[in-house]
C-alpha cells in the first residue's frame, strides 16, 4: 500500500523549461518542512501527489529564461576542463611516481612531458570550449 503525502503549501516555483513541464519548487513537506522538490511529467513515485502540487503552483511560476551563448559556453568549458583533469590525474600517476618515471627512456619522458603540457593548455586552445583537439596520449 502507498501512501500518498499531502501538500498544501509551495513556495518559489520556477519552470526550466519552455514547455513548462519541469517546476523546480519548494514545499512544505509535513515531516522535513520546506524543501526543494523537483515536478516533472515523467515522475512515477506517487508518494507526493504531482497534480495537488502543480494545483497549488497554478500559473504563480518564473517563466523559462533559455540559458545565454556565454553560459552554456561556461558550462561546456567546465565540463571540457572536467575531462582534461581527469586526464592529467593519469599522467600525473605516471609523471608523479618516481619509480615508474624512472623506469621511462628520456625520449618517452619527453612525450609524456609534452602531453601534459598539451592538456594544460587545451583552454587556450583558439575554438575552447566549443572546438578542441586533444592531444595524444603517449603509448
Amino acid at each position: 500500500m502507498s501512501i500518498t503525502i499531502k501538500i498544501t503549501e509551495v513556495r518559489n516555483a520556477a519552470s526550466k523549461n519552455a514547455a513548462n513541464t519541469i517546476i523546480d519548487v519548494e514545499i512544505n513537506h509535513p515531516q522535513y518542512g520546506w524543501i526543494p522538490y523537483l515536478l516533472t511529467d515523467y515522475d512515477t513515485d506517487t508518494t507526493i501527489d504531482n497534480d495537488a502540487v502543480m494545483a497549488l503552483i497554478g500559473t504563480n511560476f518564473t517563466a523559462y529564461v533559455p540559458p545565454t551563448q556565454a553560459e552554456l559556453d561556461a558550462a561546456t568549458a567546465a565540463s571540457v576542463r572536467a575531462d582534461r583533469d581527469a586526464r592529467l590525474t593519469e599522467v600525473d600517476a605516471i609523471a608523479g611516481n618516481a619509480l615508474r618515471w624512472a623506469d621511462l627512456t628520456s625520449a618517452k619522458q619527453a612525450e609524456w612531458s609534452t602531453y601534459r603540457q598539451a592538456l594544460l593548455d587545451v583552454p587556450q586552445q583558439a575554438g575552447f570550449p566549443n572546438s578542441i583537439t586533444w592531444p595524444t596520449k603517449p603509448q
